[in-house]
């Protein structure tokens, strides 16, 4: 793959490597290195870096690509590559089939002098905090707050970040091992932050996830607070500050009806894309959007970033409160939920679009939901899994269709191997 991707870029090129706390994390960027120096490129290793901090850095540093070794919210076993072009934004469709496109071209290899090399830059964890933290705008002393950084890539920042800032920050989530990254702790397991922030007597608490592209949060009492919530509270600090292009935002399929009522309420106009941050983005760059996101806590907020970013998006966060006086509870109390189900259903995820018993059934219940109501169903791009969301206004007729298109999946599309 590192020898794919300097081919794709061609020349010599400054590729930078960014990886999360996974065991398997040094091992395969020791083989990406070797791939990009094999075909004799420079492999500039940042180490433990937030997946955000690559893109900043490839923009910063007029690198020519970068590498980030992580899988993200997954467990540990789990690891990936994620690519990012010169822009700082992650490859689309056709730029990542170009790469893989050029997995098995042998080629010329450089020889001798011409042979790249790999090196080590220490440093951009700290830079990269200082970047978030001029962000912000405002002054955030003494403000008490808890942050579980997932025993992931948040870890690398987090302490400095908020020092910067001048939060009281309780930090927890911090001591990666390799393997207890997202292991009851971070964005994937709000319940743990949200003791912590009772514990602490915390205005609010802060959930990374490994490789801190995305952020949730919870109040003071542990309400969880989501990506939902979040783009309605960025919306309203940007519309008072007239820097909402378009009065507009961007979102997936599954955010909650509430959101929609909530952003419409502002007066914006809400853009809805499949799911993934790669469609998000898409539909913001080619409307001259700012601000688009998933009820994930992956939010984008484009007239600062390229790509998702988890430090960012709780700085801005705290930055909104700050300005407009509110607690979390307050600000994320004008979207309403509306009641939701969403199971994540080991299945054939490759059958779901065949699958013609549980359309059907879709249709049923759509209809019967008419306006007050929605479903989704998704595969999983990383699991064999299928992802059923159901929203009503009536939380007992939510629970039924649910359950009955989970039996549906479960009986029309059984999990292989």
């Amino acid at each position: 793959m590192g020898r794919a991707a300097t081919l794709r870029v061609g020349g010599r090129p400054t590729i930078l490597l960014g990886r999360d706390t996974r065991r398997s994390g040094p091992m395969l960027e020791d083989a990406l290195a070797a791939g990009i120096a094999s075909a004799g490129g420079r492999a500039v290793r940042l180490g433990v870096v937030p997946t955000p901090a690559v893109a900043w850095a490839v923009r910063e540093h007029a690198a020519d690509a970068g590498i980030v070794v992580s899988a993200s919210h997954n467990p540990y076993p789990d690891n990936g590559i994620k690519l990012f072009g010169p822009d700082g934004h992650k490859l689309l469709d056709e730029a990542e089939e170009a790469v893989e496109a050029l997995l098995d071209h042998a080629g010329p290899s450089p020889t001798g002098a011409d042979v790249g090399w790999s090196e080590d830059a220490g440093g951009t964890a700290a830079a990269y905090a200082a970047w978030v933290a001029q962000r912000a705008g405002v002054s955030l002393d003494g403000l008490r707050i808890v942050v579980d950084c997932a025993h992931g890539a948040a870890s690398s920042v987090a302490p400095e970040l908020f020092r910067l800032l001048g939060a009281d920050a309780v930090l927890v989530g911090c001591a990666p091992d390799g393997v207890n990254i997202n292991v009851e702790c971070g964005s994937t397991h709000l319940d743990h932050v949200a003791a912590q922030t009772r514990a602490h007597g915390a205005a609010l608490g802060i959930a990374f996830d490994g490789d801190a592209d995305r952020v949730l949060f919870c109040t003071d009492s542990g309400d969880p607070v989501d990506g939902d919530h979040v783009l309605a509270i960025l919306a309203a600090d940007l519309l008072g500050r007239d820097a909402l292009p378009g009065r507009r935002v961007v979102v997936t399929s599954m955010a909650n009806l509430g959101a929609h009522r909530a952003l419409e309420a502002l007066g914006c106009a809400v853009e809805v894309t499949d799911v993934g941050d790669r469609y998000v983005l898409e539909a913001m760059l080619r409307d001259g959007s700012v601000l688009g996101g998933e009820q994930s806590g992956h939010v984008i907020a484009l007239d600062h970033q390229t790509t998702g970013d988890g430090p960012l998006t709780a700085v801005l966060v705290l930055a909104a409160l700050a300005r407009s006086g509110q607690t979390l509870a307050e600000a994320a109390g004008m979207v309403e939920k509306y009641p939701q189900r969403l199971v994540s259903v080991r299945a054939d995820r490759a059958g779901l679009a065949g699958c013609v018993p549980l359309h059907d059934a879709v249709a049923a219940a759509e209809a019967e939901l008419g306006s007050e109501g929605r479903i989704v169903l998704r595969a999983s791009g990383t699991e064999p899994l299928v992802r059923v969301m159901v929203e009503a206004r009536d939380a007992a007729q939510c629970d039924r269709i649910a359950a009955e298109l989970i039996s549906i999946v479960e009986r029309e599309l059984p999990a292989t191997g």
